[in-house]
């Protein structure tokens, strides 16, 4: 493996602050609108390196903060069809290697459990880089965005409209701003 400097972010273990971060996805719906959502409730931890080889990243979503504007259609992706909140109230990842793709964006794998079922996903992550806010908290920012296929997880509801279309697509969009804090 070649080992790459994170030269925009010091070393060291980064929790995600959620009052300045967002989880959010976005899918097709009707074939022809996106339907945007956001987590709510979410947790997250970055350990940066002296090089890519030793970073690594972390997450755990509560699906039941789910938000996409509309208190029928939570409920439904709160349910069975959907998320079974009840029976899997949490979506994880965890990182299996960061490599390089430029100076300031980088591919995470990992592998992400929803409904408990675990697949690889990559994601894209650009580093915005470091800074420390006025009561000395040392910060790192990052944009992450990638895609999955609902279905590979087990999100398989859906209804064929007269068109052809489906209701929901299956492929998913993920964006993630994260403004994360030094510990210790």
């Amino acid at each position: 493996m070649t080992t790459s400097t994170i030269t925009a972010a010091p070393a060291g273990t980064f929790s995600v602050d959620p009052s300045h971060s967002r989880v959010e996805f976005a899918v097709k719906h009707l074939g022809i609108a996106t339907v945007k959502g956001t987590f709510g409730s979410f947790e997250g931890t970055l350990e940066l390196g002296a090089d890519l080889s030793q970073a690594r990243a972390s997450g755990r979503v509560d699906a039941a903060s789910i938000d996409t504007q509309e208190d029928k259609r939570d409920a439904h992706l709160r349910s069975a069809d959907f998320f079974d909140v009840e029976r899997f109230p949490a979506l994880s990842f965890e990182s299996t290697g960061i490599r390089p793709l430029d100076d300031d964006r980088f591919e995470i794998t990992g592998d992400l459990t929803i409904r408990g079922v675990t697949r690889e996903v990559h994601l894209v992550a650009e580093l915005l880089g470091a800074e420390t806010d006025p009561w000395g908290n040392e910060r790192v920012g990052l944009e992450v965005s990638g895609q999955l296929n609902r279905g590979e997880f087990g999100l398989t509801w859906n209804q064929v409209l007269g068109s052809g279309n489906m209701l929901v697509s299956d492929k998913v969009k993920l964006a993630l701003e994260i403004s994360a804090v030094r510990q210790g």
